[in-house]
């Protein structure tokens, strides 16, 4: 029963309350709710202002003030760095032995030699120094060498620093030259600490291949090809002026899968069908569904990282010719050091990591598809490939300068077109490959003159 001036359904003092419904502020029962302290380091470096901006921000995604979820992003650091020019010094490259600067590379023994004392050494092996030889299944992620870092827009190509033997101020020009000589004391200077212009990359591979050996592989190279070569060409052709070029690589690790699924054909039978003018031939073949997946681990992959070589402009150059005479040694790089460039010509990198990853992404691909083809033997009829997948687990990159002999002649044709003709030569492996300028009457005489004796020699054997 409802006690009198009461409303219905209100409990009395005496009465305990419902479940679920706390007693009214100001009941003698009421207790008010647990007080939740912040900590204090929760406030540590924080204003007002960063307080009422944090409030504004959580209402704006709709939650109340405190309420927002946590979320874990994901961090990146980007790639690994190995430091390749750690404890190395622009300036004076002395002999350990005299401490002469006079120092040049022995071509024939691929050793470092003092002009002085005549000792001879080696700059320690790279592959070695800097772990270049673990396992490519480990590699997670991208590591690169400082001398492979990208390259900051502006960086001087002229590049200044003081003498440690006299305190002069040398300037060495990094687009044409790594080394100096001090006009005081005639000390030779060489520029061996990283910038990032590309001109110091983490490793050279030196030249074995002397230059009278060169000249020659030139010279057989351009004599085996002189029937059909310009007559102003080979007037022209002085193959003593063949110059000594360390060129810009980027040489790349890869760590990868890759899988495909398509359908292959095996032939079964083939007979022929019809007559007279009707005939045709008939397959019979077994399909089947073939699946590969592998990982694939590519070991120096061996890329250009000059823009200009990289462009490959048939109607302009014929810079491919210096892909035909690869592979290189890059098991044999060494620690990178200006005086391996002694009396040779270098070419700076101007090309990033980035700007080259879809070509080894691709070539990568190539040399899984290659590498698979022994399993395919058994589908003589072919396979099409109808899924592939592609991932990329791990990579690592250095920058490399790597030796050429070149000789190069500028065309100047009737029609006002220029085209830039290369021989290369292998400053390891000695391999040979060019382009000459064609005489182009005396290759169309020829021609005709094989079409004739081939359709004399069509109608006798018929």
């Amino acid at each position: 029963m409802n006690q009198p001036n009461q409303a219905p359904g209100t409990p009395s003092d005496n009465e305990p309350t419902g479940f679920g419904q706390p007693p009214a502020y100001g009941h003698p029962d009421h207790q008010m709710p647990p007080i939740e302290e912040t900590p204090a380091t929760e406030f540590q470096d924080k204003t007002w202002g960063d307080v009422r901006e944090q409030s504004r921000q959580e209402a704006d995604t709709g939650y109340a003030p405190g309420e927002e979820p946590a979320i874990d992003y994901e961090e990146h650091d980007g790639p690994a760095v190995i430091h390749t020019d750690s404890a190395v010094k622009d300036g004076l490259n002395k002999c350990e032995r005299c401490g002469s600067t006079e120092i040049s590379l022995n071509v024939a023994k691929g050793t470092l030699r003092c002009h002085y004392c005549r000792h001879e050494w080696q700059e320690a092996s790279a592959v070695e120094e800097f772990d270049l030889d673990t396992p490519i299944s480990a590699l997670d992620g991208i590591t690169i060498g400082s001398g492979s870092a990208a390259l900051v827009p502006g960086t001087d190509e002229v590049v200044s620093f003081k003498c440690s033997a006299c305190g002069a101020e040398v300037v060495i020009d990094t687009e044409h030259a790594m080394q100096a000589r001090c006009h005081w004391c005639r000390n030779t200077l060489s520029m061996n600490q990283q910038i990032p212009n590309g001109a110091v990359p983490d490793a050279v591979l030196p030249f074995s291949l002397p230059k009278d050996e060169a000249v020659g592989r030139i010279s057989k190279f351009a004599n085996s090809r002189k029937f059909f070569a310009h007559r102003k060409f080979l007037a022209e052709f002085t193959p003593e002026n063949v110059i000594g070029v360390y060129l810009p690589y980027l040489i790349v690790d890869v760590n990868a899968s890759m899988s495909l699924q398509g359908m292959g054909e095996h032939k079964l039978r083939q007979y022929t069908v019809g007559s007279d003018d009707n005939k045709r031939t008939v397959y019979d073949a077994d399909v089947y569904q073939v699946a590969r997946q592998f990982d694939l681990y590519v070991d120096d992959l061996t890329i250009e990282s000059s823009s200009d070589k990289l462009n490959i402009d048939t109607s302009h150059n014929t810079n491919n010719i210096i892909n035909t005479i690869m592979p290189f040694d890059t098991k044999n790089i060494v620690r990178f050091d200006a005086n391996y460039l002694s009396g040779f010509s270098s070419q700076r990198r101007d090309t990033n990591v980035d700007n080259v990853s879809d070509i080894v992404l691709r070539q990568t691909r190539d040399i899984g598809r290659h590498q698979m083809l022994p399993t395919l033997r058994h589908y003589d009829r072919g396979v099409r490939w109808e899924q592939e997948g592609f991932e990329v687990k791990g990579q690592r990159w250095v920058s490399a300068y790597l030796p050429v002999w070149l000789y190069s002649y500028y065309e100047e044709k009737r029609n006002g077109k220029k085209l830039l003709h290369y021989i290369a030569v292998n400053g390891r492996t000695g391999e040979t490959m060019g382009s000459i300028p064609i005489n182009n009457r005396r290759l169309l005489i020829a021609s005709a003159i094989a079409q004739v004796f081939g359709t004399i020699a069509a109608v006798l054997f018929l």
